[in-house]
């Protein structure tokens, strides 16, 4: 079987089980087949062909969910997009080279609108060329402008033919990430439950996985640490969590510390991926240890000059605006530090965050763990400032619930930091906000 055969096997097999709930609404394996199969109907009554572009501007609701299956179906190119990266949706749409567009509205309705896109890329070429279902998807361009990378899909859902643990799942990660992509796939791949956020405030959140008894929460560290702070999860019943998966970003000890202790009966695991490989398999030591180790049968990793690199079976084709990242031999620097420890990983934060000062590295990761034992922070984030004589040196911006004169507040943690961090690891400037230190992804901004 090639495509997605074997899952619409899996499918019938599963009839009535629940397989996506949105809004309330559950709609059963069989209802999702149904749709699945009235969507390559209208797709082809459209005018949409073996090879086109196709973007879908949604979230998880059925009816995006079923036309994705069948578009996958259709050897079609996917383009996930998500409304919260609306502002640069006419970029996108000229760089995958959109032929259609497909929108789903509050109601769930949908409406198919053609485009005329130059069709010249070759890396579209050369998937089209090979038969295959492909797959956009941008990077958060938080380190400079977007990339637009190209998979072919078959690698990349292969790894989900092996059946896996089955979870009632929340896809808190974003419709057009690939760990949302991977949450999506996996659930249904093992016959779970899809449960739709919708609403990814602290509160929708906990709200949700209350009402509809969810098991499995894969998020961030900052998600999980806005939780802890306000407290919101202690007012809902979690008792349904069974597994708490976190990545994305480097999570801080004291604040998988204090989610063990909030979630004492909760499975936690440390994931890894990046949108140009996939997410990796991951094994972390402990609950409450950030070692971890990642692979699997697809994946081979590698340390070089303190930086991870990985080589994978699901490796993108490459980026449609941007040149290759590969070496010859087909290993991807990551930009991720780490250190081995024993078996595993330990991941230190990515080289481009490193504050230089003075030659020496400061990780702010490390920073803001100290930084947020301060009382009255809320969260906090840390990066590196230009300097004429330092090279660089290390700024911090405070999140507090009331406003504080930046001036006390740098003493204040200049007093609290004195033992804890060498000096030049001490923030020498401090700006106090009040505003979230996270972007629509939930990961901290460091620019």
């Amino acid at each position: 079987m090639e495509h997605i055969d074997w899952l619409l096997e899996r499918f019938r097999e599963a009839g009535h089980q629940p397989a996506t709930i949105w809004r309330d609404r559950i709609d059963s394996y069989s209802d999702l087949t149904g749709r699945y199969e009235r969507w390559l109907d209208r797709l082809a009554a459209d005018g949409v062909r073996e090879g086109d572009a196709v973007g879908v501007l949604s979230d998880f609701s059925p009816a995006a969910v079923s036309c994705l299956l069948a578009l996958i179906k259709m050897k079609c190119i996917l383009v996930p997009l998500s409304w919260e990266s609306r502002d640069q949706h006419e970029e996108f749409f000229r760089i995958s080279e959109l032929d259609f567009r497909v929108e789903m509205d509050d109601r769930d309705q949908s409406r198919i609108s053609g485009l005329n896109y130059r069709r010249d890329h070759p890396l579209m070429t050369q998937l089209r060329s090979a038969n295959k279902a492909g797959l956009v998807l941008f990077s958060s361009g938080s380190t400079g402008r977007p990339k637009a990378i190209l998979h072919g899909l078959p690698e990349l859902l292969n790894k989900f033919r092996a059946p896996r643990r089955r979870y009632r799942t929340l896809t808190f990660l974003l419709f057009d990430h690939i760990g949302g992509f991977n949450t999506l796939f996996y659930t249904l791949a093992n016959l779970g439950s899809v449960v739709a956020a919708g609403d990814r405030s602290v509160t929708g959140v906990c709200g949700i996985i209350e009402k509809h008894r969810v098991e499995l929460l894969p998020t961030s560290p900052s998600f999980l640490n806005l939780m802890l702070l306000s407290e919101v999860h202690a007012s809902h019943d979690l008792s349904s969590l069974k597994l708490i998966t976190y990545g994305t970003e480097v999570m801080p000890e004291r604040t998988l510390r204090a989610a063990n202790e909030a979630f004492p009966g909760v499975r936690f695991l440390q994931t890894y991926g990046l949108s140009e490989l996939g997410i990796l398999r991951s094994k972390s030591e402990s609950d409450d240890s950030l070692r971890v180790k990642i692979g699997g049968e697809d994946y081979e990793t590698r340390v070089a000059d303190g930086r991870l690199q990985i080589r994978a079976r699901s490796s993108m084709l490459g980026y449609l605006n941007a040149p290759s990242p590969f070496d010859d031999e087909g290993w991807f620097d990551t930009g991720d530090s780490v250190i081995r420890e024993g078996g595993y990983y330990r991941i230190l934060g990515r080289e481009s965050d490193i504050i230089n000062v003075g030659g020496q590295k400061v990780y702010p990761a490390e920073v803001e763990q100290v930084l947020a034992e301060v009382d009255g922070i809320v969260d906090v984030s840390v990066r590196g400032e230009s300097h004429l004589l330092m090279g660089q040196i290390v700024t911090a911006t405070v999140q507090m619930e009331a406003p504080i004169p930046s001036v006390a507040m740098r003493k204040r943690i200049a007093r609290h930091c004195k033992g804890r961090l060498q000096p030049f690891m001490v923030p020498a400037k401090v700006k106090v906000v009040t505003e979230e230190q996270v972007n629509y992804r939930f990961k901290k901004f460091r620019s």
